[in-house]
């Protein structure tokens, strides 16, 4: 390693001692009378059909409460399990908290010390850019159209197992487009917004290897989320990360909810809608299917509104946010039964927009693109 750990514990209490959501207690009382519970227990069973999909936790939120919850054999509530590229999602708003602090602006031009020499076209790339997964940065990444099976090996995924210092690597990539012109779905972006993280956090004397825990797993009740570094201590926020059912659904809460928790505000004042609308050079390339690294539901792949949006990751990992239903649905399952889950899991969402009411919030941008 060339970096020196740091021991990051939880400052939170005993769980089984909190109510929901800072806690794992939940409530006793029946479930609400609008919601219709036999469509909801349905739900939970299609969301692990076929066994052959290899589920392993399905968790419904409405309003915030928890409804629903089942675990395959050998999970539980507090299981950290595998989540990949929603990951890029923890990034999102560990970021969103240093723009609210003022530490960056989104329309700025990405302070990457890289791109500072003069004349260097990268230090055009803003961090909006960025978070949208259209930088124009070039790598091989194996959704890009042209990508070739036989090699050479992606720098997509060499950025995780590279054993390199992942933040230089991606920094020192040279741009392919002109800045918010293409929309790829590729780990320079996400990586870079890692490094600005890591450089805004020191920048102003805080600790950065605690900087996840501090001002987000412990304001939201998450105990069991990890996030991985590499060999010289970056954390891989692209999606080398585990969590539980319940903290991946906090996580979504805290963003169905406008960025605010308990009161507080976490996330700044437009956010959301920030990250969950359609990035420009994804749609004008007829995809409104990125927003800022959240996937949305433009195309309308899940039998759910428009409005809805999501943390992905690889092996059929999902983390939905759904506006319009207030419902947070979370799938995390094992990476060789994607290809069989992914019917299940529209199926269960079909259900639970049965079994739960529209929200009865007024017009909002995101309920507006449900239209």
């Amino acid at each position: 390693m060339n970096f020196k750990p740091v021991a990051v514990k939880s400052r939170l209490p005993d769980p089984a001692t909190q109510m929901w959501p800072m806690g794992d207690m939940l409530p006793q009382e029946p479930l609400p009378a609008e919601i219709d519970a036999e469509k909801l227990k349905a739900a939970v069973n299609a969301a692990f059909q076929p066994a052959e999909g290899l589920t392993a936790a399905f968790v419904v939120t409405w309003k915030g409460r928890l409804i629903a919850e089942h675990y395959a054999e050998g999970a539980t509530a507090q299981t950290p399990l595998e989540s990949w590229s929603m990951g890029k999602s923890v990034t999102a708003a560990l970021f969103g908290i240093l723009v609210k602090d003022g530490v960056y602006d989104l329309d700025q031009p990405a302070p990457i010390p890289e791109w500072q020499t003069p004349g260097d076209p990268r230090a055009k790339i803003r961090i909006a850019d960025l978070l949208r997964m259209s930088s124009g940065l070039r790598i091989r990444a194996p959704q890009d159209p042209d990508y070739d099976l036989s090699g050479p090996y992606p720098d997509h995924v060499y950025l995780y197992t590279g054993g390199i210092d992942s933040f230089h690597y991606a920094a020192t990539r040279p741009l392919q487009w002109p800045p918010n012109t293409v929309g790829r779905y590729r780990n320079t972006d996400p990586v870079l917004i890692n490094y600005l993280i890591r450089l805004g956090v020191e920048k102003r004397g805080d600790e950065y290897l605690s900087f996840p825990q501090r001002v987000l797993f412990d304001k939201l009740g998450i105990r069991t989320m990890v996030v991985e570094t590499d060999p010289f201590g970056n954390f891989l926020g692209q999606g080398y990360g585990v969590g539980s059912g319940r903290d991946w659904a906090r996580l979504g809460n805290l963003f169905l909810q406008g960025g605010v928790w308990n009161g507080e505000r976490i996330l700044p004042e437009g956010y959301t809608t920030f990250v969950s609308t359609p990035a420009p050079a994804w749609a004008a390339d007829n995809r409104p299917i990125y927003g800022a690294f959240f996937w949305l539901n433009g195309d309308r792949q899940y039998p759910v509104p428009r409005d809805a949006y999501y943390m992905a990751g690889a092996g059929g990992q999902t983390a939905l946010i759904m506006p319009s239903h207030d419902l947070v649905v979370v799938r995390l399952g094992h990476y060789r039964g994607a290809s069989y889950a992914t019917s299940g899991f529209s199926k269960a969402l079909a259900l639970l927009i049965e079994a739960v009411p529209k929200s009865i919030k007024g017009p909002s941008q995101e309920s507006e693109r449900s239209k």
